[in-house]
């Protein structure tokens, strides 16, 4: 009897123990689970804070990216107009410093007026002169000389005369002071005083002293410079020479000498283009309206 209550007591321990260790265990997991179901709230809210946040940020980033898109494109509006206004200065500096240097290497007495009252010094003398090739010469045994810079522009006018079948030559070209005053003496022995200054410059007083001047002459007329206006080849110079930077020293009714049609000055293309267009004559202009083309006068 004894050792049956002794098993019965200790069934009953057992059992006591079973139920404690079940009420222990599912204590525990309710508390587990409540624990973890606040642990999900705790992470949903931190999950539902960050979206939040996140959105404000990325809506900050945005608002901030374009403010400073806009400020870097305003920015570089700005600086590319400080740039441009540099840049004009710089290239009218630029421009400005290329034209005097280009001045500086052209003769300036090269337009300057040189008949009867504008005197060229007997010191005078072209920095540099070449010789007319003998295809252009009237004759080809007498040596014609002319600025290099000119030569080209006498070339082409010469060649698109004989293109268009007009004969024009060459007949005179550079004199030196001392040359034009023999000529002068010729002329005076022969004409006497008062007809050969009608026609021929004192020495000083010859725009063949500068180089860039010619005297032009046809076939058929024997040689000799009078008549020259009544020959195709003067009509042909009056409607094209100007396009080569050629002029009528001394057209008819000048002030200063006869009508010379064969009398033909360079004085660059751009003042002869002007002077062709308006009617005017070199000799008629300013000094100071005549300079201004010196910048242009090989262009």
């Amino acid at each position: 009897m004894k050792f049956l209550r002794r098993i019965t007591l200790n069934q009953e321990l057992i059992t006591a123990a079973f139920i404690g260790i079940i009420v222990f265990v599912g204590a525990a997991s309710w508390y587990g689970y409540a624990r973890l179901a606040s642990l999900s709230r705790q992470v949903a809210e931190l999950h539902a804070e960050l979206a939040s946040s996140t959105a404000f940020l990325q809506s900050n980033i945005s608002e901030a990216t374009t403010s400073l898109g806009n400020a870097l494109q305003e920015e570089k509006k700005n600086v590319q107009a400080q740039l441009g206004g540099v840049k004009d200065q710089v290239g009218s500096i630029s421009g400005t410093v290329t034209g005097l240097e280009k001045l500086s290497k052209i003769d300036p007495e090269l337009l300057a007026k040189y008949s009867k009252v504008f005197f060229l010094s007997d010191n005078y003398a072209p920095a540099r002169l070449v010789g007319i090739p003998d295809e252009y010469k009237y004759s080809e045994n007498k040596p014609l000389q002319i600025i290099p810079e000119v030569l080209p522009f006498l070339r082409d006018m010469l060649d698109e005369a004989k293109e268009d079948a007009v004969a024009l030559y060459v007949d005179s070209a550079y004199r030196s002071f001392d040359t034009q005053e023999a000529l002068k003496g010729q002329y005076t022995v022969t004409y006497g005083a008062g007809t050969a200054n009608q026609f021929s410059a004192d020495q000083g007083y010859s725009e063949h002293q500068l180089g860039t001047t010619i005297d032009l002459i046809t076939l058929g007329i024997g040689g000799q410079l009078d008549g020259f206006d009544r020959t195709p080849a003067y009509s042909w110079v009056l409607e094209n020479a100007y396009r080569y930077g050629f002029v009528l020293s001394y057209p008819k009714n000048n002030g200063y000498y006869i009508f010379e049609p064969w009398h033909w000055r360079f004085v660059g293309v751009k003042l002869a283009a002007d002077l062709h267009e308006s009617g005017k004559h070199f000799y008629t202009m300013d000094q100071r309206a005549i300079d201004a083309y010196l910048i242009s006068l090989f262009d």
